[in-house]
């Protein structure tokens, strides 16, 4: 009973959300903010951060490229164990990024993941530039020369310096360096500005990442944040969905934080020095996609002179225990919501558990029945309590038999049993609100863990992070749902019996389409459930014959 409860609450509290959602997708208003740098006005410009006039380096945000923009083409794939990505020589975008490591599924292990695209529905790059007065800076919009158009990590190099050089027409160079390092997802980018014109030279350096609304893909049945997200010292983690970009929410001078989007299982985002002054901004363009960036404060650079803006983008999983290291709360991406509190903890003991085991399907059963000993003594007593109210049955139908229609009079004869047997009819409730927030953190851990994506477990279950195949587990939890109710005591209400009795096929068909770690994790509660319901109702009726 404990179960279907809690089944019940978070399918009711799940159906509104998405009722909300949808809702808000048909009619609630999306600011598109439009972005248009100064000095120009055009699609290819709005893009192009804007940055304090005070600076003087924005009264052309990119006059030089608007001219390029014409030339502008070609690309250099980089290959690396870990990552296939193409730079687009129009701005040094990062337009493209296969994850080596991330097959698209079990069944097409050769066709990797694509993270970053320019597929119109699922629009994701990444971008940086420079900004300077005068335009004697590449934008994103710049046109970049590569002296190859591929480069592979050599077999036995532990990194991979990939050069894209700009010049401008004053003599001002500068050269866009990414550095890949083997098995890792971490790429380096350092725009070297060496000015070797007349002039001192002032600019900046920005990042940004855009995107559009991914367009039909995911569980409709499984909600994950798609969006934006940042870090500070002082507001910690934060989210910027696409409507809050739109409308410039973030908008903050930060030391010591970064920007990502996020969606499910993996992640791009850029993680300034530590040290470092930046402003963080978002907004959304005309062409309906959305920016999360960030931009350096002004550096002079005298004749004869070079300086180095540095940064770092990761593309890759959200791996908690390598997004830690990268950079503080970079590992808050794998979203629990308001329940991290209880599911750091669970996520820690499931991956102790999976170390000692190897196999993530024994390990979730291995945490159930764990989980399920901790509170062992709670459902004890919320199984008493049903068991006790299964023995008066017989005489609550004797009862609704005397009273008929009379809710009142048949209420009152109830609560007096009740009270004589010392029984509380809402006993069991307890028992399941103070075990409901661990439940549902342990959907999330296993919702948002990437450690599950394409981990088999047994037989034909190779995925525990896509749905059963052949349906087999949805059915069996199913069966241990209506066996449960068999267990418990019929509601006094016809209309409600009837309900109960449906929900086994209800949920049976709703967690058909869930990943089936998450339907082993219910169907393994369920059997220890009923195993315990069982051996306590026994008893029960055994003492309720020797009276």
């Amino acid at each position: 009973m404990d179960n279907i409860r809690l089944l019940l609450i978070m399918a009711l509290a799940y159906t509104g959300f998405l009722l909300w959602q949808a809702w808000q997708e048909d009619y609630g208003p999306v600011a598109q903010q439009a972005a248009v740098a100064p000095g120009g006005g055009g699609q290819a410009e709005e893009a192009v951060p804007q940055v304090p006039s005070t600076a003087a380096i924005d009264e052309a945000a990119a006059p030089a490229a608007a001219t390029d923009q014409a030339a502008a083409g070609g690309s250099v794939e980089v290959v690396t164990d870990t990552l296939r990505v193409k730079l687009d020589l129009r701005g040094g975008t990062i337009a493209e990024a296969w994850l080596q490591k991330y097959p698209v599924s079990v069944d097409r292990p050769e066709e990797k993941y694509r993270l970053l695209s320019r597929d119109p529905t699922d629009f994701f790059i990444v971008q940086s530039g420079l900004l300077a007065a005068g335009g004697e800076a590449p934008t994103h919009e710049a046109r970049y020369q590569a002296e190859k158009t591929g480069y592979r990590m050599a077999e036995g190099a532990g990194t991979l310096d990939v050069d894209l050089v700009w010049t401008g027409p004053k003599g001002v160079k500068v050269t866009k360096r990414y550095t890949f390092t083997r098995g890792s997802h971490l790429v380096k980018i350092r725009h070297i500005v060496s000015n070797e014109s007349a002039e001192p030279w002032q600019g900046r350096e920005y990042h940004q990442l855009q995107r559009g609304e991914p367009q039909g893909k995911g569980n409709a049945l499984m909600y994950t944040y798609t969006g934006g997200v940042a870090w500070d010292p002082e507001e910690k983690y934060q989210k910027f969905d696409f409507e809050a970009l739109a409308a410039g929410e973030l908008d903050k001078e930060v030391t010591g934080g970064w920007i990502a989007m996020i969606q499910h299982y993996f992640l791009g985002a850029v993680i300034p020095p530590k040290s470092e002054p930046r402003h963080f901004y978002g907004k959304g363009l005309a062409n309906g996609h959305y920016v999360i960036g960030e931009y350096s404060q002004a550096v002079k650079v005298a004749p004869g002179e070079s300086h180095a803006f540095d940064a770092a983008i990761y593309l890759g999983p959200k791996d908690q225990e390598t997004l830690a290291s990268i950079a503080e709360g970079l590992d808050l991406v794998v979203d629990y919501g308001w329940l991290t509190i209880l599911a750091k903890p669970i996520y820690h003991i499931l991956a102790w558990i999976n170390s000692v085991v190897g196999n993530w399907g024994w390990t979730i059963i291995l945490f159930t029945i764990l989980i399920k000993a901790v509170f062992f003594k709670l459902s004890e007593a919320s199984y008493r309590s049903m068991a006790k109210m299964r023995n008066l049955t017989p005489r609550i139908q004797a009862l609704k038999d005397r009273y008929g229609d009379d809710k009142q009079r048949l209420q009152a004869a109830m609560m007096e049993i009740y009270k004589k047997e010392k029984i509380n009819p809402l006993g069991g409730c307890l028992p399941i609100l103070i075990q409901m927030p661990f439940f549902i953190a342990l959907y999330w851990v296993l919702m948002e863990s990437v450690e599950l994506r394409q981990a088999p477990w047994i037989f034909w279950i190779k995925d525990l992070s896509v749905q059963d195949p052949y349906y087999v587990l949805p059915v069996i939890m199913g069966v241990t749902m209506f066996v449960q109710q068999k267990l418990n005591p019929a509601p006094p209400d016809p209309m409600q019996e009837k309900m109960m009795m449906a929900l086994p096929f209800v949920f049976t068909v709703m967690f058909a389409f869930f990943p089936s770690g998450l339907v082993l994790y219910w169907t393994v509660n369920n059997i220890l459930s009923i195993a315990q319901q069982w051996v306590i109702t026994r008893r029960i009726e055994a003492q309720a014959k020797k009276l």
